[in-house]
């Protein structure tokens, strides 16, 4: 018999019909005091580490559909306005939009060009170290709507940066398109924290389109997680490590679910002596589609660099595509990959269930062991922050 293989979808199959979103939504007021949130906006916000109360927060950003409801600094040297906000007060800043992410990458990046819709500004001043994080949340609240943002994150020279974001949209939404642009710039012997938490629903489509430039001795850590159901999700986010001894990190945790089609991955360029770089990816398919990719380039020498993909089949009808690349351009580089897909050994449940356990709480044990944020490294406040939206999450996927 002729063995049956499993098609990964084709990019024209994926096509997005933008014409088919509203492109207007309705004005949302300016809130002083995000307690007066709807409760079930709260909810939805909390489950992405976006806390509502800001408590041990730096600071805020929130944006609903086209509005910016909320945005405010609570630590000096932390600057949180709208993306248009800041190119109105820094004239500089026009330098630096659209310099990482080209205009003309794709229909996504015109159309984010073509009708903004504001997008947030983060700024760290030279120097200055924070205890807390700041908080962003890009909401979708109407049905059916578009949400074109454009955001820039600038760690400056010395500075200590961490934010999360969380990207949702409101429970009772089931169509949406959201397309975001992000630029980040980490200057010399900065470090930035960057920690993303996808909460959508069954029929949003989310394009992201990132890019990021690290100075010398500078670190970017990237940590992206999707619990929840999405139609289609396509990011590739592209770092270059253009000083000595910089470093990026990419860790990602993804979970698909039937109907859900996951392209996520990293690519980075060190360009520069000594320079280091991690992508690590945890995947799980409950039915849904998973491409992990990964693309490090080294072009100096002395760097190092490694790629690893974990995938975990829960059932026979899913995908978990891993797609690695090593491009070495000069000798002395040093750079590894190694990639695997399995499943729960039987053994492993029956160990758990003979300790009181049923099987399927013995299968969720096993998957949060599979999917440990301890990987990302994060600060203690932070981590404390993640596990609990990981927690609410976990509710819903087991």
């Amino acid at each position: 018999m002729r063995e049956k293989k499993t098609k990964i979808k084709k990019p024209e199959s994926l096509k997005v019909d933008i014409d088919s979103y509203q492109r207007r939504a309705k004005d949302k007021p300016y809130l002083a005091n995000l307690e007066k949130i709807a409760p079930g906006q709260r909810e939805d916000m909390l489950s992405v580490g976006v806390d509502s109360s800001e408590k041990n927060r730096s600071g805020t950003y929130l944006q609903m559909d086209h509005s910016v409801v909320h945005a405010r600094s609570l630590y000096p040297g932390l600057e949180v306005m709208s993306a248009s906000e800041a190119l109105k007060k820094y004239e500089w800043l026009d330098n630096l939009f659209w310099k990482l992410v080209s205009i003309n990458a794709d229909e996504f990046t015109r159309q984010a060009q073509n009708q903004p819709h504001y997008g947030y500004f983060l700024r760290a001043l030279p120097g200055v170290k924070t205890v807390y994080p700041l908080q962003a949340c890009l909401f979708i609240n109407e049905n059916n709507i578009i949400q074109n943002v454009h955001n820039i994150i600038i760690a400056e020279e010395g500075s200590d940066l961490q934010i999360i974001t969380g990207c949702a949209s409101s429970s009772d939404v089931r169509r949406g398109l959201h397309i975001g642009i992000s630029e980040f710039y980490v200057k010399k012997g900065a470090k930035l924290t960057f920690t993303m938490i996808h909460n959508w629903t069954e029929e949003v489509v989310v394009r992201p389109r990132t890019a990021v430039l690290v100075e010398e001795d500078g670190s970017f850590l990237s940590n992206y997680i999707c619990l929840k159901p999405v139609q289609n999700l396509q990011m590739y986010p592209q770092v270059e490590l253009i000083g000595k001894r910089a470093l990026a990190r990419f860790n990602s945790i993804l979970f698909a679910y039937p109907g859900s089609h996951l392209d996520v991955g990293s690519r980075v360029i060190l360009k520069a002596e000594d320079s280091k770089a991690e992508v690590i990816a945890r995947a799980i398919s409950l039915g849904g589609e998973i491409i992990a990719r990964g693309h490090l380039k080294g072009e100096k020498k002395g760097i190092k660099a490694h790629l690893e993909c974990r995938g975990l089949m829960l059932t026979d009808t899913g995908l978990i595509h891993a797609i690695p690349e090593l491009e070495g351009r000069v000798q002395g580089v040093d750079m590894s990959h190694e990639a695997a897909v399995g499943k729960i050994a039987h053994d492993e449940i029956e160990y758990l269930m003979a300790r009181g356990l049923s099987q399927n709480e013995a299968q969720a044990a096993i998957v949060r062991g599979f999917l440990d944020t301890s990987i990302m490294g994060l600060p203690d406040v932070l981590q404390k922050q993640v596990d609990e939206a990981i927690s609410a999450c976990e509710k819903n996927a087991f």
